[in-house]
């Protein structure tokens, strides 16, 4: 019997601990701890709610605009204010774009060094590999000289004895399967990326002036002004242009590169179509709206619950059932409830844990910095996996009929979207489905400046006079890595209490007071390890999460002095 412990997992955002229990080569058990405390939640309170969402997108510079549209959401939703169709496009076309950038980034700088060995790719033959990618699609950087240029590159890397990008890897490990060919092509694709993403990313820059932390949103609308005889204006013909430009090249790298490669990979790996399960419960918030944020029927994700890997139903989706249990979070609820609603919810930290250095975390007491939220009371997995899940049980297209297309190409039934593969695949296709969907939404936009309808912004009720005196708001999104909510409650027009529920507290949470374990913990079970002092089966199922603790948790002062941000000037 051993213990594994992880510390920190890399490839990822923030700071993520796993402990795993090895019996006879595989786990046993597993624990999931975040090792930061969250303290914007604290730093918002008191302030105007119209700022919020500028302060909380800080929360995390990868996922960047995610928090700062939930948070502009959750003010709108408790002062009743309905934004104008032209910003519902923007914030779409922000939201679809940080989608599928990330997407990208996960699968080839998170992900794909889990199952590319980057080593064996200096064996490779350019020629061949050439024939392969060709084969795979007509992606422009196919030609054997391409390849041995970049074989080349790699070469130079190991002989300096600095490998940059790729020292992080079990190189040799047992586990790795493709051959020289694709792990070279894979590598390709790899700096590819890099370029795709930088240039892709432009599209923040044109709607909300940077990237990361955009600046235009507003509580009502959104400040990126229309004009289509202005030069000078945020979004004109021209600029207009060039997003359409920017997203046709990433359809072009999602569907030439992205998901080629994702389907290439699988093919050597099959048996991680039945590993990394989890818990089988699926949850979607929903999101990408057609119409109003009223209208749930008219969002591109479908909103909803699937149990127990049911895809022949889905239940409605109901924000009231959400509650946060703290039984092994590092803290405490004032009136001791095991569980809350998040607006009701607290953040009061209460570090109990071992003092480091330590060998291993007390979890049979409290051992993470991220809550454990639950849906009536049971464990829920979120994410792109979830979003596909619930959309193929309601019979949502286009998304049904991709995941069909799909399995029939890979001649599997739909339980293999249960798994470790199931999740990364299920990015890929969610990639193509919304770059695919963002011509749609960036059309309406032009047809709205053709015909002068320019309103960005909802002044009705800007005025803080004009609020109730109490109220509160929800407000959602569907972020990459699965559903975010922002809770909100306003008091005399200042924020008198705020909550965050991300992705990867669902989903990294550890056990709540009935010993449920959360998804990461949940998915490792029954893993097997090859070798325990290189456990790349733990992270390729960890990974295929795409954690972000920075969202779940962030830094607390160990010398207990309360931090607030500069005052904006």
């Amino acid at each position: 019997m051993a213990r594994i412990v992880v510390d920190p997992l890399t490839r990822i955002e923030g700071h993520l601990r796993i402990e795993a229990q090895v019996e006879g080569g595989v786990i046993s058990d597993a624990w999931s701890s975040g090792t930061m405390f969250r303290g914007l939640e604290l730093v918002v309170r008191n302030r105007d709610p119209r700022e919020a969402w500028y302060w909380l997108q800080r929360i995390c510079s990868v996922c960047t605009v995610v928090h700062a549209l939930a948070s502009v959401r959750a003010v709108e939703d408790a002062l009743q204010i309905e934004v104008p169709d032209n910003a519902r496009l923007v914030r779409n076309l922000i939201a679809s774009a940080q989608l599928v950038q990330d997407h990208v980034v996960h699968f080839y700088h998170l992900q794909a060094l889990d199952w590319v060995d980057v080593a064996s790719a200096l064996k490779a033959d350019p020629v061949k590999t050439a024939q392969i990618a060709n084969s795979l699609s007509d992606w422009a950087k196919s030609g054997s000289s391409h390849f041995r240029a970049v074989q080349t590159t790699v070469r130079t890397l190991v002989e300096s004895g600095q490998l940059s990008v790729f020292a992080n890897g079990y190189w040799g490990h047992p586990a790795y399967r493709l051959p020289p060919e694709v792990n070279l092509l894979a590598v390709s694709h790899y700096l590819d990326a890099l370029e795709f993403q930088r240039d892709y990313i432009r599209i923040h820059a044109a709607l909300g002036g940077k990237n990361p932390h955009l600046q235009t949103f507003l509580v009502g609308g959104m400040s990126t002004a229309m004009d289509p005889d202005s030069p000078q204006a945020p979004l004109n013909p021209e600029r207009l242009q060039l997003l359409r430009t920017l997203i046709e090249m990433g359809r072009q790298f999602v569907r030439q590169v992205y998901v080629p490669d994702v389907l290439a990979v699988a093919g050597f790996y099959p048996d991680w179509f039945t590993r990394g399960e989890g818990v089988g419960n699926f949850l979607s918030y929903g999101d990408f709206p057609d119409k109003s944020m009223h209208d749930p029927s008219a969002f591109f994700f479908p909103a909803g619950v699937v149990r127990k890997r049911d895809i022949s139903a889905v239940q409605p989706f109901s924000p009231e059932k959400v509650t946060e249990y703290v039984a092994r979070s590092w803290y405490e609820y004032g009136d001791n409830k095991p569980a809350k609603h998040p607006f009701e919810g607290e953040t009061k930290p209460t570090y109990t844990g071992p003092t480091p250095p330590y060998d291993y975390l007390n979890v049979d007491q409290k051992y993470s910095w991220l809550k454990a939220p639950r849906y009536e009371n049971e464990v829920m997995e979120l994410g792109p996996l979830a979003r596909f899940v619930v959309a193929y049980a309601a019979g949502k297209q286009p998304a049904k009929g991709l995941v069909d297309t799909v399995l029939a190409q890979i001649k599997q039934p739909p339980a293999v979207l249960f798994s470790t593969l199931g999740r990364i695949a299920a990015r890929a296709l969610e990639a193509q489905l919304v770059a695919d969907k963002m011509p749609d939404w960036l059309h309406q936009l032009e047809d709205n400046l053709g015909r002068r309808e320019l309103t960005m912004h909802n002044g009705a009720r800007w005025d803080p006079d004009s609020w109730p005196s109490s109220c509160r708001g929800f407000g959602w999104h569907e972020a990459p890595r699965g559903s975010l909510g922002h809770w909100v409650e306003i008091e005399n027009g200042a924020i008198r209490n705020y909550q965050v529920v991300a992705p990867t507290t669902w989903n990294g949470g550890p056990r709540d007071a009935m010993g449920q374990r959360g998804p990461y913990e949940a998915a490792l079970i029954k893993h097997p390890i090859a070798d325990p002092d290189k456990p790349l089966e733990l992270l390729r199922t960890i990974h295929s999460f795409d954690p972000c603790l920075a969202c779940a948790v962030q830094v607390v002062d160990a010398r207990g002095r309360r931090w607030q941000p500069v005052e904006a000037t």
